[in-house]
């Protein structure tokens, strides 16, 4: 089926209300992306940041009298703001393919270190004797693509190439898509607990942890709040530097001693700042590891002797 799809270059305080508009024509998607690709990091909370210039696409399955629609959308724009010209939005009609199709072949598995893959579920794994996580792309709660969720799964995977994973209780600390615990677990960990403030992030983890055949027993999740005082021998946490910062004594006091820890989200600019935070509540810190701007931070409670 061919699409007609509309396209606009709009302010920040455009966007919403031509989104609005365009719903109400029947809009079968409406997407956002930066013209510029300038990317926002850590927004304040309650706020939804846009770019200052921001392409907003609509897509349609009614290819009929275009025309007439972009009559309505400049009528409407104009009986809501009449001091403020609606944004120029131009068309065209899209051929036939296969979207979904497409989409999946953006997604490749991924190798993380080792002996870690990540697969989606329609690829079959590249090494069957490796450890493979079937993962599908979802609602950003991380699938391994980008660099702080990367960082952590090879720094997983070393732990247990060094043997240092194998049996372990984990706790990882705003979990997502449960990436990093499950991944822990496929690992070798014996049993991993996952906590979030978001219950779809919940049941995401669930969700995956069931289609990589886990134990039910093997992966416990809860809310922050619900989280007992106990102490892990690894504690992930792959969030952002601000809560990084501000959690840094509950996080710091679930590292066992001789555990290991690893923090990441973390900005290149930012890294000293959580360092600090953490070698306060008595952690051995290591130098960052940097990809692409991003941060991971790794390091270990002293055992006692």
């Amino acid at each position: 089926m061919a699409w007609l799809q509309l396209k606009a270059h709009v302010a920040p305080e455009q966007a919403e209300r031509l989104e609005e508009l365009l719903l109400a024509e029947g809009a079968t998607a409406i997407s956002l992306q930066d013209a510029h690709d300038d990317p926002v990091f850590e927004p304040e909370r309650g706020t939804t940041p846009l770019w200052q210039d921001t392409i907003l696409t609509a897509l349609y399955d009614d290819l009929e009298a275009v025309d007439s629609m972009l009559e309505r959308l400049n009528a409407a724009w104009s009986v809501q703001l009449p001091q403020e010209p609606c944004p120029e939005i131009e068309y065209e009609l899209l051929a036939d393919r296969d979207w979904e199709r497409e989409w999946m072949a953006d997604f490749q598995p991924l190798r993380m270190g080792q002996r870690l893959w990540i697969v989606p579920s329609w690829h079959e794994p590249p090494d069957a004797e490796a450890v493979n996580l079937v993962l599908d792309p979802g609602l950003a709660f991380g699938t391994g693509t980008h660099p702080t969720t990367a960082l952590c799964l090879e720094w997983l995977d070393a732990l247990a190439v060094n043997g240092e994973l194998e049996g372990k209780r984990v706790l990882d600390v705003g979990c997502g898509s449960g990436i990093l615990a499950i991944a822990a677990l496929k690992l070798g960990a014996a049993h991993a607990q996952g906590t979030d403030i978001d219950p779809q992030a919940l049941q995401a983890s669930r969700d995956n942890a069931l289609r990589n055949t886990l134990p039910e027993s093997s992966l416990t999740l809860c809310y922050p709040e619900q989280l007992s005082g106990d102490v892990y021998p690894v504690v992930l946490a792959n969030i952002l530097a601000g809560p990084l910062v501000q959690l840094a004594p509950t996080i710091a006091g679930h590292v066992a001693a001789g555990g290991y820890l690893a923090l990441s989200g973390i900005l290149a600019h930012q890294a000293d700042e959580v360092i600090a935070a953490y070698r306060v509540q008595g952690l051995i810190m290591d130098d960052p590891a940097i990809r692409e701007g991003w941060v991971r931070l790794t390091g270990r409670r002293a055992a006692v002797n």
